[in-house]
């Protein structure tokens, strides 16, 4: 069957009026037969702070009773069945009960903190998917809801679960293939179980990879990713007016782009479709009508510079060690602790006896908590001098052919002849140039580079 994989995000789900248009898209396409949904805006951020356990009983309560209201304010205008209004109740209370249990817990409990937050989670995508089933239903869809933890089949490290891709392609063609002819799936992105039947979250932001990995599963013609832009831009278009949205956008060129900061697709998005060479479009669910960029494996036009991302709250580690001095073995020792804590190193560069590497410290796992962690640190300054900077922000210059174009550094450097560049990568991919600078220089950073790299091309200067 030649269908459709539309996702939904948090803001496109806000409130009744947002579903509306929501349905109106998948009302719009008799080919999108697969739905996944994130939880309704606002809701994750409560849940997480719910999952730090620091707030008091009084703050408890009153972060449930929002949640409660966003939920009931879509609610009131549906008819929903008894069970529905069972499954809401008890998500609610769930909420409650999980978020009352993480607050009892002991220091060093880290692993249970860890399970519970992902059980609390996964509630914020049970509410807005049963919701925008019935929303869907009152619509004249013949609309499905399915848990997705009986398809999305993953790892046990909560917080930041690895999928078991050949276990859910399997589960997916058992229990959602035969339903796409005469039904539209609705189901919820970012979370999964393991073999334990355990709910598992596979990192913030994961309801794009989720989508993803379903289009690929059931061998759909498109991936739509709909979310508050019309698109993908050349830059944040808060941080400059100038930035616009792109027509179209190579699979290499976006994966570089959500790698290093954009927040318009999750980073692990596009791998699935990659893999199977499936075109995803991103919109807007306010305006579909304004179109937005597709992303496809080759592209008509293949510029030198197509987009300038930007990752905020990077850390930058060094280590150094005399015993790097010709001696083998040496990072191997480094990488190996990281490795150990499931940290991912970003960038690196290397001296005769030091190593610099870039951590993401915007929150690694769902809980949004830092994995750079004292007993890690510990081990790495038995074997070395450590040094940690911290609120540096990482800039990514994406396009084609940056390694072997001319004149890029020269405009690089001459732009930012004022700025104190920390660090530079360059030569590993021909999609990016990257460095870090001061976290308070980032804004003015992109400004000027957007303005030098794209503005003054689109007035014809060199």
């Amino acid at each position: 069957m030649n269908h459709k994989v539309a996702k939904f995000g948090g803001t496109s789900l806000a409130n009744f009026e947002a579903m509306s248009r929501c349905a109106d898209i998948v009302l719009s396409s008799q080919s999108t037969r697969i739905v996944v949904v994130s939880a309704s805006s606002g809701v994750t951020n409560l849940l997480v702070s719910l999952s730090t356990g620091a707030l008091p009983a009084t703050q408890r309560n009153a972060a449930i009773a929002k949640i409660s209201e966003i939920q009931s304010a879509i609610a009131t205008h549906l008819e929903l069945s008894s069970q529905q209004l069972s499954l809401i109740d008890d998500l609610l209370e769930k909420v409650g009960d999980i978020a009352t249990s993480i607050a009892r817990l002991n220091v060093g409990e880290e692993q249970v903190r860890t399970q519970l937050t992902d059980k609390l989670l996964a509630c914020g995508e049970q509410l807005s998917s049963t919701l925008f089933t019935q929303v869907l239903i009152e619509r004249g869809v013949n609309a499905h809801w399915l848990d997705v933890r009986d398809v999305m089949r993953t790892s046990s490290d909560f917080g930041k679960a690895t999928v078991c891709i050949d276990t859910v392609v399997q589960l997916a063609s058992e229990r959602i293939t035969p339903l796409l002819e005469k039904q539209v799936i609705v189901t919820q992105g970012f979370i999964g179980s393991d073999e334990a039947g355990n709910t598992t979250t596979l990192g913030r932001g994961g309801s794009d990879y989720s989508a993803a990995l379903l289009g690929e599963a059931t061998h759909c013609s498109q991936i739509d990713i709909w979310t508050d832009v019309t698109g993908i831009f050349t830059t944040d278009p808060r941080i400059t007016a100038q930035a616009y949205a792109l027509e179209e956008i190579s699979f290499n060129e976006a994966a570089e782009m959500a790698t290093f900061g954009a927040k318009v697709l999750h980073p692990s998005t596009l791998i699935p479709a990659m893999r199977c060479k499936i075109p995803v479009f991103v919109g807007s669910s306010r305006a579909p009508e304004a179109g937005g960029t597709i992303v496809r494996n080759e592209t008509e036009s293949k510029p030198v510079y197509r987009a300038i991302a930007l990752r905020r709250e990077q850390t930058l580690l060094t280590v150094t060690s005399m015993d790097m001095l010709h001696a083998p073995g040496f990072l191997a020792r480094v990488f190996t602790i990281l490795a150990k804590y499931n940290l991912s190193v970003d960038l690196v560069t290397t001296s005769e006896v030091s190593v610099a590497i870039t951590l993401d410290n915007t929150g690694s796992n769902s809980g949004g908590n830092t994995q750079i962690s004292q007993a890690m640190l510990a081990e790495l300054e038995a074997v070395c001098q450590v040094t940690i900077e911290k609120d540096l922000a990482l800039v990514a210059l994406i396009g084609n052919a940056i390694d072997t174009s001319y004149g890029v550094g020269t405009r690089l450097f001459s732009t930012l002849h004022d700025v104190n560049v920390r660090m530079i990568c360059q030569g590993a991919s021909s999609h990016n140039l990257c460095f870090l600078v001061e976290g308070n220089q980032a804004t003015d950073v992109i400004s000027r580079l957007h303005h030098a790299m794209f503005e003054q091309n689109a007035q014809g200067v060199a």
